[in-house]
């Protein structure tokens, strides 16, 4: 439907039929119809749905039901008839938590709810707001949605025309200074000028002014636009604004604690009485830098922003546990004109703030009963995810945290397995217990007759690079696992350039799309026609598609690339005809084909043409549930998350980031170091505020888990290339005892022993004396499987060291060599403990080719000493090397056989002096 290009309140249709009066009879007739949703709401969560006037904090723990509260008051809201659903506004910040909520509200509400347009992301209904009256802010409403790639092409070009180095000022950084400015609600003209000084010299701020401009050149906005456009239409019409206002009769905001400064803004214009003062008045707004900016009060808001004194450097904080409203750069100050806000319920938990990096404020959760006063809090504190333990562990935790408002987690499940602590040698030490854990659960399951599927179980890491070892270590298991956070299936090379394909037939004006195909597939037009194209299009200030028709129309250019690009003008317009006249997967088809697009692929002889072509088959008939060609591509522009098409049962790795809203049976959390959890970079940048979000991000860890939380730390870990001793984090003794349990790895974790963390099992060992039970030890003494598949489906491990019963080894064999120290299935005297880097893999029933030297090969297992200390107890056997060997170790390197025990050598090694190893990790020269 068209819109005006201004609002016109005279243009209005007549007012709707009135509303129920709140506590009339009609309400109370409409309020004693059944109401099944609220049966099973605790008493809390009852409150929370029933407290529809005024301002409302819903402050929901982990597990406390927060979504169920948000959609069951939307469904309550339309069952009292308090509102149509036109006049909700419900926002959320992915697609997926969007649709869970719509369906939700559907399975109470019936149909109805597809009568709600306002549910949605905020960047979804921020765009629709600025389609509507596009005009008012310089754009068209058919304005292009730039990617973070678009985004940077543009800047690349600004950097050029202001004869910038990109090498010394790179696109990327100013593209994230931009951003940031904007998450801030900051417009070029309110940057601080000390922020402004720090890219280029002091043009920051000129460069982000180019940058806008451009983007209104090429009828286009980027994600931060879709907010601060609003943002900027709402302040200068104010009767724009007033209509939304009136528009809304309730608003509901999910994750509340993670909004940032411009949704915060957004939201407040919108949540006040649209009868506040609309006079704009000019503040001053202090940046959290310290610096000020010039900024305009809200209009409509009725509150006006005033002048913060508030120093760079941290304030004191309160007591833990206390309310607080710490003051904030944007932070308005009511005045006397203030009217009270409209039904505004906003949920989150102030202690699973985790995305500070991004621009998110937790403050605005912590200053909401200063925002709008008479607010009520709400808390809900019954967890219904984790038993007791893991729900003590984590509220103890948090605890420490002293900017909150203040809630304790209670379930009235059992109080379950305690939180477990192991530490381990090395990194590679902890995947190897990990991946033992997983297959004793998997392997007291089927005892049990049961199934522990894979994908209840999550290994959340604080760093990506974490991954490496438990993808290397699964692959060695044959365990399934996936990693979430992969690079998404619209970034792909083919995928992006069909689809730049598809925006330019869209939005002819979209410059950055034109020239990413306009040479793909080879036509000839190269860097030349290109620059000559820019420089007409900037010469008229026109689109680059209306310089080529232009240019392609003279003889300026040579014929060759004239003929070329006359073509392709010519091939975009008969496109263009055809997208209101046939289906635009059909239009698809026919543009990737006489574009040549598909030809290309199709004579490429790459390994991965083949899986191009299937990607651009899967693009298509991705676009069958869409209407039509623009909404299609305003949902690649807008969808966030990342939709997993896997269907087999796999272990879930992510960090923790990724992991907030998810849940899972059995949850581990390797790498609880200093300086890497918490994070160091966190700790120099933002100091106690820091270290607080840290914490919080343990606290989302714990209470991921439902059943298990099991934390793993290494006193050796390879960041970065280099082998760095570190030491546990501070957020394990911040844990309650009683609720924790200190736990040997399965693995062979010897950390605790030779940390000082605890007595060694090393202090008390026989040669393969021992009956700890490990899942490798019980394995290599039950010399259990061949391989292949269980019945449920799931992989059967059969480790180094277990062999078939007629592969002709007997047991003394085994365990003399395939089950020497280092090797999986290994004893109690194998010391688990052992130095890091080793690869432990020997012993398999096929001889394996040797890892070339200095490799740090897969299969190669490494040497198990500790400062030249042997403390694998030798089996008895004798060694084959003879002393003046020449000898190669994985991480001493070569050297010569001095002296031989059994099994165990002494090796006067070149560079690393004197060491005593067991022979089965080196080999002969």
């Amino acid at each position: 439907m068209a819109e005006p290009k201004r609002h016109d309140p005279r243009n209005d249709p007549a007012p709707l039929s009135p509303q129920p009066v709140a506590g009339g009879i009609a309400a109370r007739a409409l309020g004693a119809r059944g109401a099944a949703y609220l049966a099973d709401l605790n008493p809390e969560q009852r409150e929370a749905v029933e407290t529809l006037d005024g301002p409302v904090l819903v402050l929901a723990g982990a597990g406390t039901g927060k979504t169920r509260v948000l959609t069951t008051r939307i469904a309550h809201i339309l069952n009292l008839g308090r509102a149509r659903p036109a006049e909700i506004l419900a926002v959320t910040f992915t697609n997926k938590a969007a649709r869970e909520m719509k369906d939700r509200v559907g399975q109470m509400v019936g149909q109805i709810v597809e009568g709600m347009p306002w549910l949605g992301t905020f960047h979804s209904i921020g765009v629709k707001i600025l389609r509507r009256h596009a005009e008012m802010v310089g754009l068209k409403n058919n304005f292009t949605i730039l990617d973070v790639d678009d985004q940077i092409r543009v800047i690349k070009m600004i950097l050029e025309a202001e004869k910038l180095d990109d090498k010394r000022w790179p696109a990327r950084v100013l593209a994230m200074l931009i951003d940031g400015w904007k998450n801030r609600g900051l417009t070029p003209e309110q940057v601080p000028s000390g922020e402004a000084a720090s890219f280029a010299n002091g043009k920051g701020k000129k460069l982000y002014m180019a940058y806008q401009e451009r983007l209104k050149t090429l009828n286009a906005a980027d994600f931060g636009d879709l907010l601060l456009e609003n943002i900027r239409l709402f302040r200068q019409h104010t009767d724009v604004l007033r209509n939304y206002q009136e528009r809304y009769k309730f608003i509901l905001v999910d994750e509340y604690q993670d909004t940032n400064v411009a949704q915060y803004l957004w939201l407040k214009l919108l949540a006040q009485t649209s009868g506040a003062s609309s006079s704009p008045s000019s503040a001053a707004v202090t940046s959290p830098q310290g610096g000020e900016v010039d900024a305009r009060s809200a209009s409509g808001e009725g509150v006006t922003i005033e002048r913060e004194s508030v120093p760079p450097s941290p304030q004191p904080s309160p007591q833990r546990g206390e309310g607080v409203t710490p003051s904030l750069p944007f932070a308005p100050t009511q005045t006397e004109s203030h009217r009270h806000p409209k039904n505004i319920c906003c949920v989150g938990d102030d202690d699973q703030s985790i995305y500070g990096w991004r621009g998110a404020e937790v403050d605005n959760i912590l200053r909401f009963d200063h925002d709008f006063p008479g607010a009520k809090v709400i808390r809900l504190e019954r967890n219904y995810r984790s038993t007791g333990h893991i729900l003590a562990a984590a509220s103890h935790l948090i605890a420490h945290n002293e900017g909150r408002l203040g809630k304790t987690l209670r379930t009235e499940d059992v109080l379950g397995e305690k939180v477990q602590v192991t530490g381990g040698w090395d990194s590679e030490e902890e995947a190897r217990a990990i991946g033992e854990e997983i297959e004793q659960l998997q392997r007291e399951a089927r005892e049990r007759g049961e199934d522990h599927p894979l994908d209840e179980i999550a290994i959340l890491v604080r760093a990506s690079f974490q991954m490496r070892e438990f993808e290397d270590r699964f692959i060695q298991l044959g365990l399934p696992y996936r990693v979430i956070g992969g690079p998404r299936f619209y970034e792909r090379m083919e995928i992006r350039d069909a689809l730049a394909y598809l925006r330019v037939i869209a939005q002819p004006a979209d410059d950055l799309a034109f020239e990413r195909i306009v040479n793909v597939p080879k036509r000839g037009l190269g860097d030349a026609t290109l620059q000559m194209l820019h420089d007409y299009a900037r010469k008229k200030r026109i689109p680059l598609t209306e310089a080529a028709s232009a240019l392609s129309a003279t003889d300026e250019m040579k014929p060759k690339p004239r003929l070329a690009l006359r073509d392709l003008m010519a091939s975009f317009e008969r496109w263009r005809v055809k997208k209101d006249s046939m289906p635009h997967t059909e239009l698809a088809e026919i543009v990737l084909d006489e574009s040549g697009y598909t030809d290309m692929w199709q004579k490429d002889r790459s390994a991965d043409a083949a899986g191009r072509l299937e990607n651009l088959k899967e693009l298509v008939r991705s676009m069958e549930e869409f209407e039509n060609l623009q909404g299609f591509l305003e949902h690649i522009s807008l969808v966030m998350d990342r939709e997993s098409a896997e269907a087999e049962q796999a272990v879930n790795i992510m960090t923790l980031h990724s992991a907030k809203g998810l849940e899972f049976d059995c949850v581990f959390l390797p790498g609880w170091e200093e300086g890497l959890f918490p994070h160091q970079r966190s700790l120099d940048e933002s100091g106690r505020a820091g270290l607080e979000e840290e914490r919080r991000l343990a606290h989302v860890g714990l209470t991921r888990a439902r059943k298990k939380a099991k934390i793993y730390f290494a006193t050796n870990r390879r960041i970065h290339g280099m082998w760095t001793s570190t030491v546990p984090s501070r957020f394990l003794d911040e844990l309650p005892e009683a609720h924790v349990e200190v736990k040997e790895a399965a693995g062979g974790a010897g950390g605790f022993g030779m940390s000082g963390y605890g007595a060694s099992r090393f202090d008390e060992m026989n040669a393969f004396g021992s009956s700890y039970t490990t899942p490798g030890w019980q394995r290599a003494k039950a010399r259990k499987g061949s391989g292949g598949f269980h019945d449920n489906g799931q992989p059967r491990y059969v480790p180094d060291g277990v062999f078939d019963e007629g592969d002709g080894t007997d047991d003394s064999a085994a365990n003399s060599d395939h089950l020497s120290p280092g090797g999986r299935g290994r004893a109690a005297g194998a010391g688990e403990g052992a130095r890091a880097s080793r690869h432990r893999e020997g012993g398999t029933p096929s001889p394996q080719p040797s890892p070339r030297r200095g490799e740090g090969a897969r299969g190669r297992r490494s040497p198990l000493t500790i400062e030249g200390e042997l403390v694998a107890k030798s089996t008895g056997t004798t060694s084959s090397f003879t002393v003046g060997d020449r000898v190669f170790h994985q991480k001493f390197g070569n050297g010569n056989v001095v002296a031989v025990d059994g099994n165990k050598l002494t090796i006067a090694f070149d560079k690393a002096g004197e060491k005593r190893v067991v022979d089965s990790f080196v080999e002969r020269l």
